[in-house]
């Protein structure tokens, strides 16, 4: 049942953010965690993440708009430090309210309130027809990367907050996804390397639990699968389609943070 969940997950889920750039590991964490401790899920996660987010960039990388990466990806990177930093100042302030929901314990934060609420705010933006000529100027690329990164680091949440500004620069379908897609590369790389591989070698590596190794295994290949086949489908879909995608999965997720569910 473990291997089912998790293939079905990485696969679904995969062929989705392949067009709004976020949400793989949002949605995958959970289903790790049924199985193993929380540690263990997010390292694991975050390994099929990167794997995932490395292969899409030889699928689609090569229609990156590598200007837009350089000006968005390096702001983003630096910001995304500091927001990781600032995070230890909140982790002490009382959640505003706190509530049961199929027997977890969630905390509704001022921090994740204030984001869940823009990312929803970004994510109507994407579905009302009043606001889809709307771009956004590129000299404003790396503020956006840097807000992005800073707000992604103190939630977690960066891939959407990327994807919110990226998505308003007008280009092409396969220039908004390559560059969404290597943009989340080197941000990641980053993050991984500073944070995390010690975590995740220990955790993983050394756990002796060749059960986590495995669906770690299944995970990536089926989140493999499922960005070949966005990818494909990428060809058939318009930009406007992507838009509403991005934008029902923005609030989707901006309800689920601002909750204290995600």
């Amino acid at each position: 049942m473990a291997y089912i969940l998790v293939a079905l997950a990485s696969l679904v889920v995969s062929a989705l953010t392949l067009f709004s750039g976020f949400g793989l590991g949002t949605l995958l964490m959970p289903v790790f965690a049924l199985f193993f401790p929380v540690e263990l899920a997010i390292a694991a996660t975050a390994i099929v993440h990167l794997a995932n987010n490395i292969f899409k960039v030889f699928l689609v990388g090569r229609k990156a708009r590598l200007k837009v990466v350089a000006a968005f990806a390096i702001p983003a990177t630096i910001a995304a430090v500091i927001g990781a930093l600032c995070l230890g100042y909140f982790v002490d302030i009382a959640p505003i309210y706190s509530y049961e929901l199929f027997g977890r314990s969630l905390d509704l934060t001022a921090v994740k309130l204030t984001i869940g609420i823009l990312i929803v705010i970004f994510g109507l933006l994407e579905i009302i027809p009043f606001f889809e000529t709307i771009a956004l100027d590129s000299k404003y690329i790396p503020l956006g990367g840097f807000l992005s990164g800073f707000f992604g680091g103190l939630s977690g949440h960066q891939g959407a907050l990327r994807t919110t500004f990226l998505v308003r620069l007008g280009m092409p379908k396969e220039e908004f996804v390559g560059t969404v897609v290597l943009s989340a590369v080197i941000v990641d790389v980053f993050r991984i390397a500073v944070y995390g591989f010690t975590f995740m070698r220990l955790e993983l590596f050394s756990s002796g639990d060749s059960a986590i190794r495995g669906l770690v295994a299944a995970g990536i290949i089926f989140a493999f699968i499922g960005s070949f086949a966005g990818a494909r489908i990428l060809k058939k879909v318009t930009m406007k389609f992507i838009n509403k995608v991005v934008g029902v999965m923005l609030i989707a997720l901006g309800f689920g943070i601002a909750a204290g569910v995600l």
